[in-house]
């Protein structure tokens, strides 16, 4: 999937204030029809209905029976909103975290849900992350290595943080180890959306496509040249293997043995 827009490419300083709810400006009169709220919602539909390259100011407006002008009241163009549409399903998969309290009482205590642990806290993270991707594909789409940090995406590192803070590491590798589960997690997720994407622009089934292939890798596989693979059981590139739990489970285990060298006495 190609690269087609980058986060915090507009007016950085205009997003920033929309996002955090500083920046829509006020309208003398009755309340308007037409909202940022609005905007950004229709424009999350239609990149998840026909892909991110289908968003613009013309196309939003016809969907909103608006005039064009009217969304640029709102926010000041695509490029703005395209940092509002990140933060806006970023949040739809982040647990707000609760806020610090006092020490409960003994009577509290006895009741209250023990915190998951941060081991559970990354396999949550990464799975919401992976379900993100499936909801909204065109997410893959857009270059995030300068993410404008709105309240979605703060909101999301606050509550990974809240549950991995005691594993003993350092600030900097808090953050490594979220940007270690994204970068596993995005991997796997454009593997999948590519997937999907070949048959529907093939109109090729995945059987189809290796039962084409199967003459040939017979002939290939008998001749001897590739013993290792010739030797694979059938379920070795089987549909029921879940190489996404698999890959997740190992990275946590390697962060396990770092953690317990961190917190042991």
């Amino acid at each position: 999937m190609t690269t087609t827009e980058s986060s915090g490419s507009g007016d950085v300083s205009r997003s920033m204030e929309l996002l955090w709810g500083t920046g829509e400006r006020a309208t003398r009169g009755p309340k308007p029809g037409l909202t940022l709220d609005r905007i950004v919602t229709a424009a999350i539909e239609l990149a998840d209905a026909e892909g991110l390259a289908a968003v613009s100011m013309r196309r939003l407006s016809t969907e909103l029976g608006a005039g064009t002008m009217s969304l640029y009241r709102h926010v000041p163009g695509r490029a703005e909103l395209v940092d509002l549409m990140l933060d806006r399903v970023q949040g739809e998969g982040a647990h707000t975290p609760e806020p610090h309290a006092a020490e409960p009482d003994t009577a509290d205590s006895d009741t209250a849900e023990p915190a998951p642990g941060w081991r559970k806290t990354v396999e949550r993270a990464a799975r919401d992350e992976l379900a993100l991707y499936q909801a909204h594909p065109w997410l893959l789409s857009v270059n995030q290595t300068r993410p404008v940090l709105g309240p979605g995406a703060v909101g999301g590192m606050e509550s990974m943080l809240a549950g991995i803070k005691d594993t003993g590491l350092s600030d900097p590798e808090l953050i490594s180890v979220i940007i270690m589960v994204s970068g596993y997690v995005s991997g796997v997720a454009r593997t999948q959306v590519h997937a999907v994407e070949v048959r529907q622009v093939t109109g090729i089934s995945d059987d189809e496509f290796w039962r084409a292939q199967e003459p040939m890798l017979s002939t290939v596989m008998t001749s001897g040249r590739y013993p290792l693979m010739a030797a694979l059981s059938p379920e070795a590139f089987g549909p029921d293997f879940d190489h996404f739990e698999f890959g997740l489970q190992r990275l946590l285990d390697g962060l396990e043995v770092l953690v317990e060298q961190r917190t042991k006495p």
